[in-house]
């Protein structure tokens, strides 16, 4: 298997994370947008440190692109400190907002939108990967890729019960969909891991 096809794995986790972190702005602007003045100031200034945050996380990943996996893994650990800086400052927000249930609920949405469509990414160049892989091992990755989309169809399915209650807090919000992205990574190093033993030649 060569070095190429061993990036999935960190190329899953850091676009799931861009994705979020672009959902998150786009709820967050056009709230903002909507805001009286002096909310507004306070909501701008949180979206655009919010807006640095994402560029050096993607500033980052972009140095990466071209260095192998043993590189990826240690910037994995600046990756999710900054990932964690996001996430945050997307708190403070809410914090800063009040209780906005409506935008809470909303971004709340986009991001678990942005979840699913992750899963479905991870799995369909999962799929396309395990097309290439020695017949021997292929049973052991269609488990995978099959767990992968049930846990996906879960997770799923709990974002949108929680969307649906219309009235939880941010934090009962933001767990879940921390626990969602938890799902996706062990997902994620599963069949990664799939593939990885099958021998591929990717």
């Amino acid at each position: 298997m060569t070095e190429q096809s061993s990036m999935h794995l960190y190329l899953n986790w850091t676009k799931e994370r861009i994705d979020e972190m672009d959902a998150a702005l786009a709820s967050l602007e056009v709230k903002a947008s909507q805001a009286k003045a002096d909310s507004k100031e306070k909501a701008d200034e949180i979206i655009a440190d919010l807006k640095q945050r994402r560029d050096e996380f993607q500033a980052l990943l972009k140095a990466q692109a071209e260095s192998g996996e043993a590189a990826w893994a240690r910037a994995k650990t600046e990756l999710d400190k900054q990932w964690n800086g996001f996430e945050a400052q997307v708190q403070t927000y809410f914090e800063s907002a009040g209780k906005q249930i409506e935008q809470q609920q909303a971004t709340f949405k986009d991001i678990a939108a942005a979840q699913a469509k992750a899963w479905s990414e991870a799995a369909d160049k999962f799929k396309l990967a395990a097309g290439k892989v020695a017949a021997a091992r292929r049973a052991d990755l269609e488990a995978a890729l099959q767990q992968m989309k049930s846990d996906a169809s879960e997770a799923e399915a709990r974002l949108q019960k929680l969307n649906q209650a219309g009235s939880e807090s941010w934090s009962v919000l933001s767990t879940a969909l921390a626990e969602s992205r938890k799902a996706f990574d062990h997902a994620n190093q599963s069949v990664w891991d799939a593939l990885r033993g099958s021998g591929s030649k990717s």
